[in-house]
């Protein structure tokens, strides 16, 4: 079974989360401190502009573009919920539960917009897509809160079970259990991770998404106007570990305090046994560069992925699709067989191209150029080995087989920017300007701020992190040149190698850990 590590870096301004499967990333998050417009979030929104030909209105939420919600996207029963918000405004939030809540007749399915919304008014959408580049938020009024093992979806009756739970005995015990504890005028859709969990997990879980919902028309108020926050999504760390927390689960790391103590405090609620997984990260070595996932982030977020025996893709983006080109590179061929070769490139590029999808979060239209093939059968064989890496992938998705030009269309859902990392560094010696100081004088800078600390802090340990190849420098010989440092100023100085700082970037640490102020 593979082991699953989540390692997450909080940062100053955003916090970046890596998932590994056997110490090899497989997928990256990056959620800035400030995000606003996440998917699952819950707003009021103020209908700005009705557009017939289209169906659809846009709709004020907050953001510089306003935001787009389709008739189809009401939901059946639109005017229940809109009547319920009205009910709790008139009432200045002291509305009736849910389940006693007589329900409207479901809006037509081939209605038209201009029927159940007018200019100025509010209605209470979700965020399905956050924006991208030009494009506003795209909504919808069918609200649904996730939970780790339910999602419910108010002013519904339907209870649906994840297509993902194979075993029939277990998908009607679910189905008939939740039937039998949800409250009138709630749909569930029950999940996989729901699998074999007992009546009080579910019913727990169910009453708080529940008390979730209600306790939001507390607040409505005829003085608060719109647009606003509703119901804010948990943010995207614990929304992320809510997704993927499943038996394979080996360990999070995480370098913040507080967010682990969240974490833990969230994974305590669902899954007491698994707490003791979450683990508080306190080493100075930043995070990433302790579990290897920097260098992994250089390698493999560039225009050019190498993959095994020197073949090599090239990754383009444009505004209407994305382009992958499979190169063999200097592969060595074995013998003459050129079909059999290109068959084991494409199969080794299939296996990493899943990989790539998953980690820069692409969306849209893929083109993928594979190394041509002749044979119908071989063609199948890559066209299967796609579809069951993809399977994995939790994004929706949609792979077509080769075409006679040798070339897979992929369509995947995208419902965030996707995740762009430049690779290429500006040079750190001389900040792009082409002229550097003499590398030959930096041992002397670094022993010149030494003796300034010793002089200033009067501290005896302290830790030193540099680059790999300064480390190297400072440790090489039979008598190295930090020990005669070490000799010289009477203190007890380590050397860290940091994978992430470039060449001449260096940092001093007192003996608790701390970083020492230079200036």
């Amino acid at each position: 079974m593979a082991n699953k590590d989540l390692i997450i870096d909080v940062g100053d301004t955003e916090v970046s989360l890596a998932l590994l499967d056997d110490k090899q990333l497989i997928e990256l998050n990056k959620e800035k401190r400030n995000i606003k417009f996440s998917v699952g979030d819950i707003y009021l929104g103020k209908v700005k502009k009705i557009m017939p030909g289209l169906n659809a209105a846009f709709v004020n939420v907050g953001y510089e573009r306003d935001a787009f919600l389709h008739y189809l996207d009401l939901g059946a029963q639109f005017r229940t919920q809109q009547r319920y918000y009205l009910t709790a405004l008139q009432r200045q939030g002291r509305v009736p539960a849910v389940h006693k809540f007589k329900p409207e007749p479901d809006i037509d399915k081939d209605g038209k917009i201009t029927d159940v919304l007018t200019q100025g008014q509010t209605v209470i959408v979700q965020i399905t897509k956050e924006p991208i580049s030009t494009k506003g938020p795209r909504l919808a009024s069918e609200i649904s809160l996730a939970g780790r093992n339910l999602v419910l979806i108010p002013f519904s009756d339907k209870v649906s079970v994840s297509s993902k739970i194979e075993n029939v005995e277990e998908k009607n015990r679910l189905k008939t259990l939740l039937q039998s504890i949800k409250p009138r005028n709630y749909g569930i859709i029950i999940r996989t991770a729901a699998e074999g969990k007992k009546v009080a997990v579910l019913d727990a879980e169910l009453q708080e998404l529940v008390r979730r919902w209600e306790s939001a028309f507390l607040t409505v108020k005829k003085e608060i106007k719109s647009p606003r926050l509703f119901i804010g999504e948990v943010n995207r760390t614990t929304a992320m570990v809510r997704d993927m927390l499943n038996m394979s689960f080996n360990s999070i790391h995480i370098n913040d305090p507080a967010l682990f103590e969240e974490v833990r405090a969230y994974i305590k609620g669902i899954a007491p046994e698994k707490s003791g997984i979450v683990k508080l990260y306190k080493d100075t070595i930043p995070i990433f560069d302790h579990f290897g996932i920097n260098k992994q982030i250089k390698a493999l977020f560039g225009k050019t992925v190498s993959f095994k025996h020197g073949a090599y893709l090239i990754i383009d983006h444009t505004e209407a699709l994305h382009v992958i080109d499979v190169n063999s590179g200097n592969r060595s061929r074995t013998g003459n067989d050129q079909e059999l070769n290109a068959l084991e490139v494409n199969m080794e590029a299939a296996t990493e191209i899943s990989r790539q999808l998953r980690l820069r979060d692409m969306g849209g239209i893929i083109v993928i150029d594979f190394i041509d093939m002749q044979s119908n059968e071989n063609k199948q064989m890559l066209y299967d080995r796609m579809k069951e890496l993809m399977a994995n992938d939790r994004t929706k998705h949609n792979i077509l087989p080769l075409t006679k030009f040798g070339l897979m269309q992929i369509t995947r859902q995208r419902v965030r920017p996707e995740m762009k990392i430049i690779t290429d560094e500006k040079c750190p010696a001389c900040q792009g300007t082409g002229e550097i100081k003499p590398t030959i004088l930096f041992t002397d800078e670094l022993e010149s701020t030494l003796s300034f600390i010793v002089g200033k802090i009067k501290t005896r340990k302290l830790l030193l992190n540099v680059h790999p190849f300064v480390s190297s420098y400072l440790k090489k010989g039979l008598l190295p040149i930090y020990i005669r440092w070490d000799l010289k100023y009477k203190v007890i100085l380590k050397v860290q190698a940091v994978t992430s700082y470039h060449m001449l970037e260096y940092h001093f640490y007192d003996r608790f850990e701390n970083e020492i102020d230079l200036s």
